[in-house]
């Protein structure tokens, strides 16, 4: 595994292992929000549940989008809440194909925290390896010490993402369907010069991340090459971040327009594109 894939996935069989040697390891099962959609599924044993909602974002705005970053307080609250220090390996995981511990990976990552790996597969991976499951998550320890170090990934605003639709690769990690958007509703569409640039191309039919390589000549093919700007964005932020995930496996870098399409089409002042075409 490339140096770039270690320091952003784990596999199953790597979990267990440190699962097993009982080493310093909290695991965080995602979900978006669990006030709205609680949890009633099992969970990889050892795992606290955590809400991108309420735990990992702020409070939603019509300008500043639907998942927002959290305060850094709060959130450093919630990390120490959940047993997290400096030393701590954090693995995230989720049942929604990534997207919502890809936002989790990020977010932590934002915070500073640079040992956080996203289970490759998920918790699909996990239970088709006859993993074991347990019936509830664990509560948290509230034992943590780790200090929130905000800004260690890279964002971008609204005029950043336009100049970068215009200049560069703007990637919109949504499907097809909203990328389109539809005739008779404006606040649908795409950024102006935006690629259509789903982040599900990134995992494979097997449910894992693609190879290295594959993944390189994917990102590529859609502008991401390094010869030009480029940035990513999605709905609210989620997918974008698992998208984000799969080009840091990959080696590369790019920034996350945090407040995404639901920030963009809220501000009425802001273009919008419909269709395949770029625009």
């Amino acid at each position: 595994m490339s140096d770039s894939r270690a320091s952003v996935l784990i596999s199953v069989g790597d979990l267990a292992a440190r699962i097993a040697a009982k080493g310093s390891l909290v695991l965080l099962d995602v979900s978006d929000d669990l006030d709205t959609a609680p949890l009633e599924r099992p969970v990889i044993p050892g795992a606290i549940a955590v809400s991108l909602a309420s735990d990992l974002s702020g409070a939603a705005t019509k300008l500043g989008g639907r998942r927002p970053l959290p305060d850094p307080a709060a959130l450093q609250d919630n990390v120490r809440r959940w047993g997290i220090s400096a030393d701590t390996l954090v693995v995230v995981y989720d049942n929604a194909s990534g997207a919502q511990a890809g936002r989790a990976w990020w977010t932590l990552r934002w915070a500073g925290h640079g040992n956080v790996r996203l289970l490759d597969g998920g918790l699909a991976a996990w239970k088709a390896a006859g993993q074991p499951l347990a019936d509830q998550p664990v509560h948290a320890t509230g034992n943590g010490s780790f200090k929130v170090s905000p800004g260690s990934m890279p964002t971008i605003e609204a005029d950043d993402a336009a100049r970068i639709a215009r200049e560069g690769a703007l990637l919109d990690a949504r499907g097809k369907a909203a990328y389109e958007g539809e005739a008779d509703k404006p606040a649908t569409g795409h950024i102006p010069g935006a690629v259509c640039a789903p982040a599900a191309g990134a995992v494979g039919a097997n449910g894992f991340f693609k190879s290295t390589e594959d993944l390189r000549a994917h990102f590529a093919a859609l502008g991401a090459d390094g010869k030009q700007p480029v940035g990513v964005y999605c709905g609210s932020g989620n997918s974008a971040a698992h998208e984000l995930a799969a080009m840091y496996a990959a080696g590369i870098e790019a920034p996350l327009y945090v407040g995404s399409w639901s920030a963009w089409s809220a501000d009425p002042a802001r273009p919008v594109a419909k269709g395949s075409a770029r625009g």
